[in-house]
């Protein structure tokens, strides 16, 4: 009698436990765009430098969004970033998407400012206004071997 009571805890305690388990994988692991139909855009970058699959993309500040996918377009060498955003956002096709940095050295997202257009990007659009990352040694390269040299003239 008392080993059926244990063997009774110990298995309700392990489904307790597994369903907990469930739960985080679910919460931390957003799997949300498994179970609603997402809004899929595409971006085309001269460099997505820094940016990885699995980066936020926000509008106003509002994570809206991860990147999907990268890849390189062999014709053109542009890089494009395949987004996967929430089902109920509405952008106009003339929204600007453009690459920045989190803080001064933090992970790069992608960030998207609305347009005024009335034309509505559609699931598979592109978003055709882009601003690409800023290489922040690109910038110290260009002011020590071009702005300095013209200082000390």
């Amino acid at each position: 009698m008392k080993e059926d009571r244990t063997e009774l805890a110990v298995g309700t305690f392990m489904l307790l436990g597994i369903a907990c388990l469930c739960y985080l994988a679910f919460k931390l692991g957003d799997v949300s765009h498994w179970t609603h139909d997402r809004l899929q855009l595409v971006a085309r970058f001269a460099s997505s430098s820094g940016l990885r699959e699995g980066a936020n993309v926000e509008v106003g500040g509002v994570r809206v969004g991860t990147v999907s996918r990268i890849a390189l377009d062999h014709q053109s060498y542009e890089s494009v970033v395949e987004m996967s955003l929430d089902p109920g956002l509405r952008l106009q096709d003339d929204a600007i998407a453009s690459i920045r940095t989190a803080g001064i050295i933090g992970d790069k997202f992608v960030k998207i400012s609305p347009g005024g257009s009335e034309q509505l990007l559609s699931s598979g659009g592109t978003i055709v206004e882009t601003e690409s990352s800023i290489s922040l040694e690109e910038l110290i390269s260009k002011y020590i071997f071009d702005g300095g040299g013209a200082a000390k003239k």
